[in-house]
C-alpha cells in the first residue's frame, strides 16, 4: 500500500488551464473519492497520477516516491475503467492473468494469484467463460479482478459503474467497498455521482474547474459545505437556497426574503446587518407548522411525490422554490398553504457574493 501525494500539480493544454495547482494528500489505505460536474478535470487528474497524461507542472508521489517522470508501468498502480476493456476471445481466466503473463511470471505464480483473486470476487465459476458470456457486473468483477492479481500500491477506478443499470450499480458499489475493507489498498475513485461519492468515499474531494473546492469526510462536506458549490453538489435532493438581506435590530436577527417577509436566523451568525446572503437548508431540515411563526416560511404546496419510505413536498415560498423531504406521511395535499419550519441547527448561511460559507456559534 502507499500514500499518494500531489505538489501544486497542473495541466494545460496550450492556453487552456484544465488542472489549477492542486495539491492534495491521500493518506496510505485510503478510499478517496474525485467528484464533480463533468469537465471539471478529475478524470484528467487520476490520469495525471497514473501516468497516462504528463503533468505540465507540480509533482506526483507514490508510497513517498517521486513518479512525475515515471513511465505509467513503473508507478506501481493498476486502472479500471469505465470500459471494460477485457479481450474477447479470452477465457476469464486469461484475462485476469495477462498482464502477469506479460511480466513472464510463471504459470504456476499466475494461476495462483488469479484463484486468490477469483475467490475474492466470486468469479471462480466463470473462469472458463468467455466475456461475452457474463453480464455486465460479472465484466466488471473481472475487470477489477485484472487489477487486484497485479497486487499494486494503488488502485485507480476511472467511473467504472457507469455502464451498469441502477441495481447493478448499487450491488457493484457494495463489492468494491468490501473489496477495500478486505484488501486496504489505497484507492482513488472517480464519479460525477455525488452519492456514489457519499457512500464509497473514506475521503471525498470536490472538483471545480479544475480546482479543489473542498475535501474532506463524506460527513464533514454534507454538514459544514465551505461554499455555496459545495453545499449545492452534495446532497440529493438538492440542498434549498434562499436570498435575502439581513436585517438586525437589537438583539434579532433575522433575513428579509424577496417578497419582505422575515425570517429568523440562527443565534450567533456571524453577518452584518445590510449583508446579502444566501440562507440554505437540506430538504429533510425542515418540520411543517400549521400556524406563522418567526422562524417559519409561509409556504403553498406545488407538488407531492410519496416514495412509500418518505414523502416529498415542493413549494412555492416568499423566498423562491422550496423542497423537503419528511420520513412520516403527512396529510398535505397540492394547493395546500403550510408553514415550513427550517432547523436552526441545520441551518447554513453563505455570502451572496463570494458564495463563502459564513461562520456561526455552532461552528466552533
Amino acid at each position: 500500500m502507499g500514500s499518494v501525494v500531489l505538489n501544486s500539480v497542473r495541466k494545460s493544454y496550450g492556453d487552456m488551464h484544465v488542472i489549477k495547482d492542486v495539491s492534495l494528500t491521500i493518506p496510505d489505505g485510503e478510499f478517496c473519492v474525485l467528484v464533480g460536474p463533468s469537465g471539471c478535470g478529475k478524470s484528467t487528474l487520476l490520469r495525471m497520477i497514473a501516468g497516462l497524461e504528463e503533468i505540465s507542472a507540480g509533482e506526483v508521489h507514490i508510497n513517498e516516491r517521486n513518479v512525475t517522470e515515471v513511465e505509467p508501468k513503473r508507478r506501481d498502480i493498476a486502472m479500471v475503467f469505465q470500459s471494460y476493456a477485457l479481450y474477447p476471445q479470452m477465457t476469464v481466466r486469461e484475462n485476469m492473468g495477462f498482464a502477469l503473463k506479460m511480466s513472464r511470471l510463471a504459470k504456476t505464480e499466475i494461476n495462483q494469484k488469479v484463484n486468490d483473486a477469483a475467490a475474492l470476487l466470486g468469479l471462480e465459476p466463470l473462469l472458463e467463460r468467455l466475456p461475452k458470456d457474463l453480464s455486465g457486473g460479472q465484466r466488471q468483477r473481472v475487470a477489477m479482478g485484472r487489477a487486484i492479481v497485479r497486487k499494486p500500491q494503488v488502485f485507480l477506478f476511472d467511473e467504472p459503474l457507469s455502464n451498469l443499470d441502477a441495481k447493478l450499480r448499487t450491488q457493484v458499489r457494495g463489492e468494491i467497498r468490501e473489496l477495500h475493507r478486505r484488501l486496504k489498498t489505497t484507492s482513488v475513485y472517480v464519479t460525477h455521482d455525488q452519492i456514489e461519492a457519499m457512500t464509497m468515499g473514506q475521503m471525498i474531494v470536490v472538483l471545480r474547474d479544475g480546482r479543489i473546492e473542498q475535501a474532506g469526510t463524506p460527513l464533514a462536506l454534507y454538514d459544514q459545505p465551505a461554499n455555496l458549490f459545495v453545499a449545492g453538489f452534495i446532497g440529493s435532493p438538492e440542498i434549498n437556497q434562499l436570498r435575502g438581506e439581513v436585517v438586525i435590530n437589537g438583539n434579532i436577527t433575522t433575513l428579509r426574503l424577496k417578497d419582505g417577509s422575515l425570517l429568523a436566523l440562527p443565534a450567533g451568525s456571524r453577518v452584518q446587518n445590510g449583508q446579502q446572503v444566501v440562507y440554505a437548508i437540506r430538504p429533510e431540515q425542515v418540520n411543517v407548522v400549521h400556524e406563522a411563526r418567526d422562524d417559519a416560511l409561509a409556504a403553498k404546496v406545488t407538488a407531492v411525490e410519496n416514495t412509500g419510505s418518505d414523502m416529498q413536498l415542493f413549494c412555492d415560498t416568499g423566498g423562491g422554490a422550496f423542497t423537503s423531504v419528511f420520513k412520516q406521511r403527512l396529510a398535505v395535499k397540492e394547493g395546500d398553504n403550510i408553514w415550513l419550519q427550517p432547523k436552526l441547527s441545520g441551518v447554513h448561511l453563505f455570502d451572496a457574493q463570494s458564495g463563502l460559507r459564513i461562520a456561526c456559534a455552532e461552528d466552533e
